[in-house]
């Protein structure tokens, strides 16, 4: 059901509600019907959908920041009045020609439709164009850009045409006229086995057709069953910049930079310029050119290998000829055998001649050196050498005698010395070591005076501390309890009692005063002898030890256990 919006509101104030009108505005407002949160959205999201359905939206991409993790994309289109947020979805994001990029002016096509989770309405794309041939030319410009700075363009990349293809690829569509211009072209000039890779050349999807055929022809092997092209051509007619707009998608251009085999770009007109003109190794203005340098002229190819083959045949019979001359007159030149060993001959003769002379002489030279040898021998000999030493050893005998005796007694003054300084030493020692004990035995008498000082001080001050503990522990006793008029209650055994019901039972008792123990029996008890009982020592005949023991350790006496039984008693 389509929602009607209310009438506008006029511009002057509503008249006040009389006492009559507030009843019958509470009835109309009661038999109104109550809309639910979810049931106003969807009721929106109907009547907008219904109303508008398909709409092409003119404006500015915002906000674009890539693909959502989930692979939807989320942008805003604008223009200098209002704002709306468009949505594609993952399914339709792979599928888009143009990619939303921010600040690119686009027309998109899509349905208009409502978020409720925002209360929004918003545009899901299906198909992006850029808005005009200023936004496509723009587009262009950027991406060339791009790709030139990451060096697709660099010339440095591009690859030599061979001169004689053995095969020809062509990347084209296999029903325009461009593939018949190309196949025309190649049988008049030079017939090559063509392969056709057919794809679309303009529309969706063109580009990743082109691409995939440059990346398969590349993909075949050297020497498989289907040859490998030595040379690619890419191909279309003319047309727009929207037409040929695949040839300027970033795959192509990079499908085209990895291809290892040699392609020439012919897409449109001379005139025409796509990005894959700048990556191709080759550019020709139209089909039909490309097919020119693909391969060369036959009927030229042939008059000029005919032509080759008559100058080098020429150039063969022109070179024998002149070798053939050149060895005549050298030959002619070279002397006889007899003229070149004459002058050898004549120089052996003569070497002959001086040897037996040079042979005497040298013996003669080699007799007078060994003459000379041994007259410096005679005059040097070994006897002479041993005699003039050992005169020396007898001169020099006396004097290793003289030098120990004179160096014992250097060493007996050395040592005297060492002795008397030694015996100075030990007595300057002796001496410290007696100052230092007798300031130690000082140190020694302070200290036991000291400390017989302190021994004193701490026996009078555990003295006095006894003293205090002995009439704290005589304040604390029982005994003074009794003084006070109490009486200690204890059975046959010397037990203290501290129930009545205890004392009735017990055979025998005994009550301590202060001044000495009666005997005593319960009423009702048998008559008989007293039962034994012990006797408790005397007041000043109390054991001192525990008292003692606890001053010792710096803490009050405790009251013995029979002063607590009186007490609880």
């Amino acid at each position: 059901m389509p929602l009607v919006p209310p009438p506008p509101r006029a511009a002057s104030r509503p008249p006040e509600p009389t006492a009559t009108d507030v009843p019958s505005a509470r009835v109309l407002a009661a038999n109104q019907p109550e809309w639910s949160v979810g049931d106003l959205a969807a009721a929106l999201k109907r009547t907008l959908e219904d109303a508008f359905g398909h709409v092409r939206l003119r404006g500015e991409i915002s906000g674009y920041r890539g693909q959502h993790g989930s692979g939807h994309a989320y942008f805003s289109l604008k223009d200098g009045q209002a704002r709306i947020d468009a949505v594609v979805w993952k399914g339709v994001f792979g599928r888009l020609r143009q990619k939303p990029q921010e600040g690119l002016e686009v027309v998109a096509t899509g349905r208009i439709t409502t978020f409720a989770g925002k209360s929004s309405y918003q545009i899901v794309v299906e198909s992006l164009e850029p808005a005009g041939l200023g936004a496509w030319m723009a587009l262009l410009e950027e991406r060339k850009r791009v790709l030139a700075a990451e060096g697709l363009f660099d010339p440095a990349h591009r690859k030599p045409i061979p001169y004689l293809p053995r095969v020809v690829g062509v990347v084209t569509s296999p029903t325009g006229a461009v593939i018949r211009d190309i196949l025309h072209r190649l049988a008049d000039r030079f017939p090559r086995p063509v392969l056709v890779w057919p794809v679309r050349v303009q529309g969706e999807g063109a580009a990743e057709e082109v691409a995939a055929a440059i990346r398969g022809f590349n993909a075949l092997a050297p020497n498989g069953p289907i040859p490998r092209p030595d040379v690619l051509i890419v191909a279309r007619g003319g047309g727009s910049i929207e037409d040929l707009w695949s040839f300027n998608e970033e795959c192509v251009v990079r499908a085209a930079h990895e291809s290892r085999i040699p392609l020439i770009s012919a897409v449109g007109h001379e005139t025409d310029t796509t990005l894959i003109d700048y990556v191709s190794d080759r550019r020709a203005p139209t089909p039909t050119g490309a097919a020119e340098m693909a391969v060369p002229m036959r009927a030229e190819l042939v008059a000029t290998v005919h032509d080759l083959g008559g100058r080098n045949h020429g150039a063969v019979l022109r070179r024998l000829d002149r070798d053939r001359a050149d060895l005549r007159a050298a030959a002619r030149a070279i002397p006889p055998a007899d003229a070149f060993l004459a002058g050898k001959r004549q120089r052996l003769d003569l070497a002959e001649a001086r040897l037996a002379p040079a042979l005497a002489a040298g013996a003669r030279g080699h007799r007078q050196r060994l003459q000379a040898l041994l007259d410096r021998l005679a005059r040097r000999s070994p006897d002479v050498a041993l005699a003039n030493a050992r005169a020396r050893l007898a001169r020099i005998d006396h004097r290793p005698r003289t030098a120990v005796r004179n160096d014992l007694l250097r060493k007996g003054e050395h040592l005297g010395q060492l002795g008397r300084r030694l015996v100075v030493a030990r007595e300057a020692t002796i001496e410290r070591a007696r100052a230092l004990e007798a300031r130690r035995a000082d140190r020694l008498a302070a200290v036991l005076a000291r400390l017989t000082q302190a021994g004193a001080r701490t026996v009078e001050r555990r003295r006095d501390r006894l003293a205090a503990l002995g009439g704290l522990l005589g304040s604390l006793s029982y005994r003074a309890v009794l003084e006070r008029g109490y009486v200690l209650v204890r059975d046959a055994d010397g037990a203290p009692l501290r129930r009545a019901a205890d004392a009735a039972r017990a055979p025998g008792l005994s009550l301590q005063f202060a001044d000495g123990t009666v005997r005593a029996r319960p009423e009702g008890a048998e008559a008989g002898p007293p039962a034994p009982f012990s006797v408790l020592p005397e007041p000043d005949k109390a054991p001192r030890r525990a008292p003692r023991r606890a001053a010792a350790r710096g803490k009050p006496a405790e009251p013995e256990a029979q002063q607590a039984s009186l007490f609880e008693a």
